[in-house]
Order: structure tokens, then sequence, then C-alpha cells
């Protein structure tokens, strides 16, 4: 899907580098087609896969006895081993009707992947990276998109540079943005859903709120966070600590509280990427398998793009979360801002923004953070780079590839 908006983008460009492509139309039902085509051919090949390496397939749900050896129950046939994984990672979390009346007339990210037509007008409600991504390759295929954030920002939980771009970003390709936002109602009519929101201003003293309508909306999206996916799953009864949210607790080496029991992934709450929770299983079968009894996963420097527009690439720490854990004297921060040469010749015009956080007098590099275009395909290097303990003097004796936008990390001053 971000790889249609991103079409939908260099079109926009065509006729500056000279091409002229009239009439472009854009099917979202064939897009669809094709997407829900590749995705059954991956089941298939991931279901023969298991095949081949002769694992017995369990079709149903899961849930554990009070048995007192560790026990699942599946149609009412019950199962043990001495070693059982939880992976049944997270899901999107829902917003109830007593919470906001009218909240279930939205979707949420799974219900994205079901549309069947793109909306006219969409609003979504949420500032992390799923929102940000369906904002954009909503809008940039030509849905007419509001997004509604409860503070001045998105992606709080990023660099703060990363976050102010990013917010910067979205607002010039045209999202319509809510700051200081929540939705009051939802409620439907003849011409679609009317969605009321409450702003209030943070610069006032007092609990002064505007009350605002958005109307003939085709498609509220929720897209507030996720929560760990074991409802039905009897956690209580195996002993298994839970945290505040219902996540699995695990120590380092991915064991819970009970012992013969093992859970990785989203439903632990921690580093929410599907790489992660591959990385996390793999250590911990060489571990219980292979007699490696050190194998485990490193949680540190972890890199993660965000699929925005322009696409964003993040490894290590943050600027504060650097000065928090060094002190504001040993860190030293290099970053820069610029046109990339792709947009020299276009109207439409897309900053790309680099930083980085070096530590120590050696000028450790411990965190990496850009957007712009590229950045996506930037990252893997140089978090390779990160997690080896490259120094900013590293990066100083790398030669510059000129003219690319990754020469700059090499450049800095």
């Amino acid at each position: 899907m971000w790889n249609a908006a991103v079409h939908a983008e260099y079109l926009h460009d065509h006729s500056d580098y000279g091409f002229d492509v009239g009439n472009v139309r854009f099917s979202w039902e064939t897009l669809k087609a094709k997407r829900d085509a590749y995705v059954t051919h991956l089941n298939r090949i991931y279901r023969n896969n298991l095949d081949k390496a002769k694992i017995q397939t369990i079709q149903g749900h899961a849930r554990f006895t009070n048995d007192p050896e560790p026990t699942v129950e599946v149609d009412g046939k019950k199962y043990t081993a001495p070693h059982i994984l939880i992976a049944t990672g997270g899901q999107p979390t829902v917003v109830s009707d007593a919470e906001v009346p009218g909240a279930s007339l939205g979707i949420t990210s799974d219900g994205f992947f079901e549309l069947e037509t793109l909306p006219k007008r969409t609003v979504i409600v949420g500032a992390g990276y799923i929102a940000v991504e369906m904002a954009g390759i909503l809008s940039t295929l030509g849905s007419k998109t509001s997004l509604v954030i409860r503070q001045t920002g998105v992606l709080r939980n990023f660099d703060s540079l990363i976050s102010s771009n990013c917010t910067k970003e979205l607002q010039n390709s045209g999202i319509d943005l809510w700051k200081n936002s929540q939705l009051k109602s939802v409620s439907k009519t003849d011409r679609g859903l009317e969605v009321t929101i409450i702003t209030k201003d943070p610069e006032k003293k007092n609990d002064e709120e505007k009350i605002s309508t958005i109307q003939e909306v085709d498609c509220l999206l929720w897209a507030i966070g996720r929560q760990p996916n074991t409802l039905g799953l009897n956690i209580s009864e195996t002993g298994v600590d839970t945290d505040e949210r219902g996540h699995i607790i695990v120590d380092e080496f991915q064991n819970t509280s009970r012992p013969g029991i093992y859970a990785v992934g989203d439903v632990c709450g921690k580093a929410l990427l599907t790489p992660v929770a591959i990385a996390a299983g793999r250590k911990l079968a060489h571990r219980l398998f292979e007699g490696k009894k050190d194998s485990k996963l490193d949680y540190s420097t972890i890199p993660t793009v965000v699929f925005s527009h322009p696409p964003i690439g993040t490894v290590g720490l943050t600027e504060d979360e650097a000065i928090k854990s060094w002190g504001k004297e040993n860190v030293k921060i290099y970053k820069t801002s610029f046109t990339p040469m792709y947009h020299a010749l276009t109207s439409r015009k897309s900053q790309c923004i680099m930083k980085l956080v070096c530590v120590g007098k050696e000028e450790k590099v411990v965190g990496l953070h850009m957007q712009g275009l590229g950045c996506d395909e930037m990252l893997q290097g140089f978090a390779v780079a990160i997690k080896m303990g490259a120094t900013k003097a590293d990066f100083d004796k790398s030669i510059a590839i000129h003219p690319t936008s990754s020469e700059e990390f090499v450049t800095m001053r």
C-alpha cells in the first residue's frame, strides 16, 4: 500500500522531469485484489514450509488448563510438552461506545485491509506510527484525510527532531491535522459519519473547549495503540505473570514466571516489530534445542522504519535518552537538513533531516535518526555500524558517495 502511495507521489513529479503522463486513474480495487492474492500466496508458502518440516499444525483456539503440567486445550483435546511458547502477537486497541458514543462505527488497522473502495473522506485517530502510515497512504492515494491527535505532534516516543519534522511533513502534504484534540462522539447520517471533536487550547489556563464536527466521513479509523492478543488463552490458570496492560512478563531469555512456558513477540509488549519476534524465537530455539545456554536476543539498538511520506529511519537512543543516561555535558549532537537532489527539479518539495547522537570523549554513535527520501533503505547499513560500536571518527573516515543523501552522515561537522 505504501509503494502504491509512493507511485502517486512520483506522478506529481513526472511533468517536472519532462514526462507527459496524461490522464492517470487509480484503481483501489485492482490494488486490493493483487495485494490479497499476494498475501494468500505467502500464507500458502508458510504452510508448505511447515508441512515440509513435518510440523503438526493444529487448527483452532488454544486455552491453558489448570492441569499440574503446562497444558493447552484445543477443541476439547489436551496437549502438553516440555516447552510451550506463547507467540500470539498483538491486536489493535478498540474504543468502546461507552468511552466514545458511536466509536464502533469506526474501524482499526485490521479493517483497513478489508476496505473494498478508497474512502473519499477519512478521519484517523492516533499519533503513533500506524496512524502516521495510514494517514500518508490514504491521503496520497486521494482520500481527504484528517488526523486527530491529543497533543501537538505525532510520534512522540521518537527523537524530537523526527516528531516535529514528521508533523510538519504531514501538514505540508495536505493532511488536515487536529492538534490537542479528541473525539467526543460519532453518529451515522444519510451522508456518512458525523465526527464530533473536542479541541483544547494548551496556552489557555482554563478548561475552555472548542467543539467541531467533520461531516460526510466515509471511514473513521482508530489507530490509538495495540494490546496483547491473550483474550481466551486463560493465562490466569498458568501462574504466568502479566503486567498491568496484560503483556506477558519475561526475563532476558524469554522465560515466563512458569517453568516450561515462554513468550516472544508483541505479546510481551517490547519492541513491537516482526523481525524482533523472529530473532527472539530463533535465539530461544538455539538455547532450548542446541544447548546454547547463553543464547538470547539483545534488545538494544534495534533499527526501525516508519513508512511515512517521506520514510523515517531510526536506531539507538534519542537525544533525550542519551542525555538522561550520560548527562548533557557528555552528549554531542550533529544534525543537518537539506533538500534531496531528486527535488531539485520538482515543484513538490520534501526535506531530508538527519541527526547523530554521540557520547563520551570518543564520540561513540549511540543514536541515528533521519527522515527523507530513501531513508528506509539507508538505515540497515548504519545500524550494523552502530551495533559494532562505531564512533563519529569512524563515520568521518568513510568516503562520501556523491551525489546521495546518505553522504551527509559522513560529512557532518
